[in-house]
């Protein structure tokens, strides 16, 4: 296990000492910190022993006296240094071993870390902790974590996990509870598994756990078509259903704890609920509150955009289809002379028609329509890239785009919940 600082502040202390990129801390005060909790409990006491070896190989140690709330400007690459708790379960649904092969390295790795679920908001399912994890945990307290429950249900809970441990979810629930640790919860509804009955029995369930819960998010199952087991999609009636057991759960704990999807109110051909219903929009990385966000920023955009532009222009936006359906609807309320704004809802052939969201869409695909059309200004969203880089899922960049269409420029927004950097695209012609 090496520690090796990513990055140093410039101005703190860790500069002031003289550490860089590179440097790995072998200890603080004869501590090895397992993660970054570790770390920045260590960090707190007034008096430091750091020992530090250099890239170089040489080792120093620094003897620093700070502030109790002073910071050592350090950041890490990973917020855990020892080993990642890898996943260990082999659910139904789950998207990452429904993959081709070939994709980076990183797409197939499963955590299912408390750590990294307190973190960086990843969910976990509970069926690896330890006896230690879970005196860890409750002596930490760390709030909240995120939790896949997928199904109060043991048994089931067990076979959809493919994991005996799963069955304890309720005595894993009364255990977090007992000690007053928070949580967001998942529910991925795979019809004719954890839908109809079975969800209504969830539901009941959780509303025991009402006092620890800050919301649950239902999903319906993605479904690849590398997916081995047959697993029924979503369909319209599923979406109403849980849309209406969404309502009455929430009636009956009298607070906006459970929503549904975007997903399902698409499916469903109902209108995207109130900013209301999505509380502090916790659950946005699920996809939920996600349509309400832009559809509400599209509305503060619509006095702003320019009544005409200088030159006849086409400005064309890639998305999911699901997405398409929300874009093409708000393009309509777009009235700019000389602007041609077009929507093109990729169909997914590299993962399959079900899958239907932005963030899965890859580069191969996009590359094929921009083959087969005529375009001027092509607008990308962030969510189909790998983070900090122009790279789609299956390895193709924009900078593969600019060099084989040079004619066409490329645009990335990077906030999918905002039309604002369109507005801004649109109003610079």
């Amino acid at each position: 296990m090496k520690i090796i600082i990513s990055q140093v502040e410039k101005d703190s202390i860790a500069d002031e000492l003289g550490l860089s990129e590179g440097d790995e801390i072998i200890s603080i005060n004869s501590t090895k910190p397992r993660d970054i909790i570790d770390y920045s409990f260590c960090i707190r006491d007034e008096n430091i022993l750091l020992h530090i070896k250099h890239k170089d190989g040489e080792e120093e140690l620094f003897e620093i006296e700070k502030d109790y709330e002073d910071d050592l400007g350090i950041s890490f690459e990973s917020a855990v240094f020892d080993r990642v708790k890898p996943c260990a379960n082999k659910c139904i649904f789950c998207f990452v071993d429904q993959q081709p092969k070939g994709l980076r390295e990183s797409l197939y790795v499963k955590d299912d870390d408390w750590r990294l679920s307190y973190l960086q908001g990843t969910y976990i399912t509970l069926t690896n902790m330890s006896e230690k994890d879970w005196q860890r945990l409750e002596a930490f307290h760390p709030s909240p974590l995120f939790v896949s429950i997928h199904t109060t249900n043991p048994s089931l809970r067990a076979k959809m996990t493919n994991n005996p441990k799963a069955a304890n979810i309720l005595a894993d629930l009364d255990r977090l509870k007992k000690n007053d640790i928070k949580i967001h919860a998942q529910i991925v509804l795979c019809p004719s598994y954890n839908d109809g009955d079975e969800l209504l029995r969830t539901l009941e369930d959780l509303k025991k756990y009402k006092k620890i819960i800050q919301s649950i998010a239902i999903v319906p199952v993605g479904i690849s078509r590398y997916r081995k087991e047959k697993l029924k999609p979503v369909d319209s009636e599923i979406a109403k259903f849980v849309i209406e057991a969404v309502d009455k759960f929430n009636q009956d704990v009298k607070k906006n704890l459970l929503m549904a999807s975007d997903e399902f109110f698409l499916l469903a051909g109902q209108e995207i609920p109130p900013k209301k219903y999505y509380g502090k929009f916790s659950q946005i990385e699920d996809g939920v509150g996600a349509v309400r966000l832009l559809i509400d920023d599209f509305e503060k955009c619509t006095k702003k955009f320019k009544k005409k532009l200088k030159n006849p222009t086409k400005l064309t936006l890639f998305t999911g289809l699901s997405a398409a359906k929300i874009f093409d609807t708000l393009k309509e309320k777009i009235s700019v002379e000389n602007l041609d704004f077009e929507v093109i809802g990729v169909k997914n052939k590299f993962f399959g028609d079900m899958i239907n969201v932005s963030g899965l869409v890859v580069g191969e695909d996009i590359k094929n329509l921009l083959e087969s059309g005529d375009y001027q200004n092509v607008i990308i969203p962030s969510i189909m890239l790998r983070e900090g880089t122009d790279e789609f899922l299956d390895g193709i960049k924009i900078s593969d785009f600019k060099k084989k269409f040079p004619k066409i420029n490329f645009f990335v927004i990077n906030d999918c919940y905002k039309f604002q950097e369109i507005l801004t695209i649109i109003n610079s012609f």
